[in-house]
């Protein structure tokens, strides 16, 4: 998704954030360096994470679009919600709603982390640093 959104921009912040809700299976750290190698040797994209509301970090960079990825119908519902807020609370700031591939509609961090914890192929689906990652984590546990 990144690459095509690089055909619409010239450049494009990946910003990681924590969400409280949910317990990641990566630390902050870990993603954000898995991202850095995902993004190796390809121009435009800046890696980064924050802490609080989107916004609030969208205005600290001087941005006006927050890009938002969807897969199916569902996403669209809770990401339309997210941008109507987020727009009450910086109205300068639009979102951009991007499908997914159709070869990834499916597919989602549950699932990926499922196959991989059974010791499944996930080549198909993820980076070969991502696949080196959870294989390392689920050998841990």
């Amino acid at each position: 998704m990144i690459k095509r959104v690089l055909l619409i921009f010239d450049s494009v912040v990946v910003a990681v954030t924590t969400n409280p809700a949910k317990e990641p299976l990566f630390s902050l750290e870990e993603r954000v360096a898995l991202l850095h190698k995902c993004a190796k040797g390809i121009k435009g994209i800046e890696v980064d994470c924050f802490g609080g509301l989107l916004v609030d970090y969208v205005k600290k960079k001087k941005a006006r679009i927050i890009i938002r990825g969807l897969r199916e119908l569902s996403d669209f519902q809770a990401e339309f919600q997210r941008a109507i807020i987020n727009r009450k609370l910086a109205p300068h700031v639009e979102t951009v709603f991007v499908m997914t591939s159709p070869r990834f509609f499916y597919l989602n961090s549950t699932a990926v982390k499922e196959i991989a914890a059974f010791g499944g192929d996930i080549s198909c689906f993820v980076a070969p640093c991502v696949k080196k990652a959870l294989k390392a984590k689920f050998a841990k546990t």
